[in-house]
């Protein structure tokens, strides 16, 4: 059965959740509800009333607007400290009641189509840490900066919550080091690393086993019950973007074809191409994502050397591999992988 999913156009955020708090972040900062609105085919009523349901794009145009028009440069991250656990019904009343940091980080993996329809929490763990990292779900484009800094901040402003103090998260980013880096100073700490190939996050293993002391162990279990039939309802968990990556990621080590993949979907060869466009990638695009992600894992959580990520990921050899690695990243093996692993200049 082809996997269900939503797309870019699929109306199913309610207005009043996630856009409603950035809305009320904008006009905090005196700007008006139209300028707030435009182009997102919203009106000030629509959230208000409660019973409108809008779609990742309208919302990315919120997103956009907020981007340009807030002053200063700490807009994303107070908008992210106020996303988790929200007001969402029961996935939020699930995640408020979370008894430690990793039933909160799990959660929000998990039910991310309720708590985080933009960006997509994903995780690794091995012995010493746990990894969160990021992966656009509805083609973000030029406002997933805005996202990524937000997501980061919310993380952080949740895991303060519930073990009542701030743990020492790490922070990798994709774009280059800012100019007001003090923002981030503020917001996040100073364990951060720009220009890296992907948007990370990174915590010592033992630090999301702190507990909550004011956790409603049953009020959470019931929640996430319900929050269960709460995705069920939306009819879909997860986004046309996270199926292509959830997809190739299982068969990476297939090298599995555009052709392939469209079979798995239930559609043509040329409707994954046009359906992946609309999201502003294409399919080699995305299967590089993939294979460098996975390398990643491979060297950072179990360890791998070049050979074994080379033969892994299907390559005729390391060489191969290497050259490859170097184009999706902008840096070889060898020198991507002390910045991860701890060794590289914090900022």
């Amino acid at each position: 059965m082809p996997p269900r999913y939503y797309e870019r156009d699929t109306s199913f955020i309610p207005a009043h959740d996630q856009p409603s708090t950035l809305l009320d972040l904008m006009l905090g900062r005196r700007i008006d509800a139209d300028r707030a609105l435009r182009g997102s085919g919203l009106f000030y009523d629509d959230i208000l009333t409660g019973r409108r349901s809008i779609s990742p794009q309208q919302y990315l145009a919120l997103v956009d607007n907020a981007r340009r028009l807030l002053p200063g440069e700490d807009g994303s991250f107070l908008f992210g400290q106020r996303i988790w656990p929200g007001h969402y019904g029961a996935a939020s009343q699930a995640l408020r009641h979370a008894a430690t940091v990793r039933d909160a980080l799990d959660l929000l993996a998990r039910r991310h189509a309720l708590l985080s329809p933009l960006a997509t929490p994903r995780l690794w763990r091995d012995d010493r840490y746990v990894w969160l990292y990021w992966t656009d779900g509805c083609g973000a484009a030029p406002q997933w900066r805005f996202l990524a800094e937000a997501a980061c901040a919310g993380v952080v402003a949740l895991c303060r919550e519930i073990s009542g103090q701030r743990l020492p998260w790490e922070f990798f980013f994709r774009h280059e080091r800012p100019r007001h880096v003090e923002q981030y100073w503020v917001h996040l700490g100073r364990e951060l690393r720009f220009a890296q190939p992907l948007d990370l996050m990174r915590l010592p293993r033992h630090c999301e086993l702190q507990a909550c002391p004011v956790a409603l162990p049953t009020v959470a279990q019931v929640a996430a019950q319900q929050s269960e039939e709460q995705a069920q309802a939306l009819g879909a968990d997860a986004s046309f973007l996270d199926r292509v990556y959830d997809h190739l990621r299982e068969r990476v080590c297939e090298a599995p074809s555009l052709e392939q993949v469209a079979q798995a979907f239930g559609v043509s060869p040329a409707t994954l191409k046009r359906k992946l466009g609309k999201h502003g990638t294409g399919f080699q695009e995305q299967y590089d994502q993939v294979r460098m992600h996975v390398a990643l894992q491979l060297f950072l959580v179990r360890g791998c050397n070049n050979e074994q990520v080379a033969d892994y990921l299907h390559f005729h050899d390391a060489a191969n591999f290497r050259r490859s690695f170097k184009r999706w990243t902008g840096h070889a093996p060898s020198a991507l992988r002390p910045a991860l692993e701890g060794a590289g200049n914090r900022t």
